[in-house]
């Protein structure tokens, strides 16, 4: 039997056997029957009004006066979570999923004028009053597409927000950006938000600030609220893509705020102090328990912006600087510091390198300006052999890749300890006082390219090609041997 066949008697078993089912059921209607089909129509009918006066008492606010509604809602936004909305275009009402209000292209004002233009606002109210434009209770509001304008006059606004109760209903903000800017207009930095949440928690009895963002393509998310007594301000903040989570706490006083952080980096802890003033902020960095000689002091100042750090520690550990998955190499690869901005200096001193004693006397120096990182001046030793220099260096990004270019002057204070440690054969040690040369520096893939090299302010096209392409291994072992050899045979060919 072909496949088409089947299925057609298939189809009129199924008729016959609906037909037959609807002969037996009409043949045994009676009076009772139908008397209890009345009844259950009643039922229905009952049900069916019920709703229709449901629905209709939900359509309610459709025939609210547009201008009457609109001040309602402006004066329960302005009680409820002290927002001051400016709606451009008229209220749209909708029941489902829930009774809401929604415009576009609102605006919030504070004491200095626009702060946010909201491109979507949605206002969610009660299902008590529909019938009442005056009784109608806002709960929560929904922020869409929204852009904050956020300075030195108004920076806190989104923590005097926490200043309000969120007992019944809650305030949520979604796509949005925050633009941090200078006091004359210039953006510093955007936050893209793409979820906050002010929120009452009923097992902690406060109000809880939670946010999910994006800031230089690095995301974070944020927790913060403040003690009941409105003194102290406590808030954790998690990056997970460095594994990076660093909690605090904010202590209000009349003239300044004073500030306990604590860095949790894997295995890797540190504590911070800092005082918040009316035009900086100035912090110091340390471990009093497992590395008491490590500390870390600067200052951020606003007005004008510019900001310093500096350090003093026993020995500096490059990789955990430079590193591919280090935390300063990571914030450089989202080029978080070219903004011409920003103005920043680091000077970090250290004795010694970590786990290399060859080198010593560091002086770590980055400026970050006009766009620019820079390690000018950066000096070390070399045991007591030489002194290096890196000059009209540069730091910056080149596929995805984090580099460093610039320029290298050694100054050789004692040829006969270097060849000496090079072991280098005796009949070709040379007198040298200095090498300048230009180089770049691959910190991902642990490649050099050194060029223009000049021994004694002589271009040595051999040692060039020898030196031209320096890779470096994985191992600190393997580096040592590969180097002393490369050193070897280009120090052999200068001699000739």
């Amino acid at each position: 039997m072909s496949k088409t066949n089947f299925f057609i008697k298939y189809l009129k078993n199924i008729n016959f056997f609906i037909n037959n089912l609807l002969e037996k059921n009409l043949n045994k209607l009676n009076s009772k029957n139908l008397s209890f089909l009345f009844k259950n129509n009643k039922i229905i009918l009952t049900f069916v009004a019920l709703f229709v006066v449901f629905i209709s008492y939900l359509l309610s606010p459709t025939f609210y006066n547009q201008s009457n509604i609109s001040k309602k809602l402006k004066n329960e936004l302005q009680s409820k979570f002290d927002l001051n909305f400016k709606f451009s275009q008229n209220l749209k009402y909708n029941f489902f999923p829930r009774p809401h209000f929604t415009t576009i292209d609102s605006i919030i004002i504070d004491d200095q004028g626009e702060i946010s233009n909201v491109g979507n606002l949605k206002i969610l109210v009660a299902f008590d009053n529909l019938f009442s434009t005056k009784n109608i209770e806002v709960q929560d509001i929904i922020l869409k597409k929204a852009n904050f304008n956020i300075n030195a006059k108004n920076y806190n606004f989104f923590i005097k927000l926490l200043d309000q109760s969120f007992k019944n209903g809650n305030l949520i903000i979604k796509n949005s950006n925050i633009f941090f800017k200078n006091l004359e207009n210039e953006v510093l930095f955007i936050n893209k938000v793409l979820l906050i949440k002010y929120y009452y928690d009923h097992k902690e009895l406060k109000n809880i600030f939670y946010s999910e963002n994006e800031i230089f393509n690095i995301p974070f998310s944020l927790k913060s609220y403040f003690s009941e007594d409105k003194n102290n301000f406590f808030s954790q903040i998690n990056l997970n893509l460095i594994n990076l989570k660093i909690k605090n706490e904010l202590t209000f006083e009349k003239e300044k705020k004073i500030g306990k952080s604590k860095f949790i980096l894997s295995k890797f802890k540190r504590n911070a102090e800092y005082q918040i003033k009316k035009n900086s902020i100035d912090f110091h960095i340390f471990d009093k328990i497992d590395q008491p000689n490590v500390t870390y002091q600067g200052k951020f100042n606003f007005k004008p912006f510019y900001g310093n750090l500096e350090g003093d520690l026993d020995e500096i550990n490059l990789n955990s600087i430079f590193g591919s998955r280090a935390v300063i190499a990571q914030l450089l690869k989202t080029e978080i510091f070219n903004n011409k901005n920003i103005d920043f200096k680091i000077n970090i001193q250290a004795d010694n390198v970590y786990k290399n004693s060859n080198f010593k006397n560091i002086n770590l120096s980055s400026n970050f300006q006009d766009g620019l990182i820079d390690t000018d001046n950066t000096k070390f030793k070399w045991r007591d052999f030489a002194d290096f220099e890196l000059l009209e260096s540069l730091i910056f990004v080149k596929d995805g890749e984090l580099i460093l270019d610039g320029k290298l002057k050694i100054k050789i204070n004692d040829y006969k300890k270097v060849y000496k440690f090079l072991l280098t054969p005796k009949n070709y040690r040379n007198k040298i006082n200095e090498i300048d040369l230009n180089f770049t520096y691959n910190f991902d893939q642990k490649i050099a390219e050194l060029k223009d090299i000049k021994i004694d302010n002589k271009i040595d096209q051999s040692v060039n090609r020898i030196l031209n392409n320096v890779v470096f291994k994985k191992e600190d072992l393997q580096n040592k041997i590969y180097f002393k050899n490369l050193l070897n045979e280009a120090i052999k060919s200068y001699a000739g």
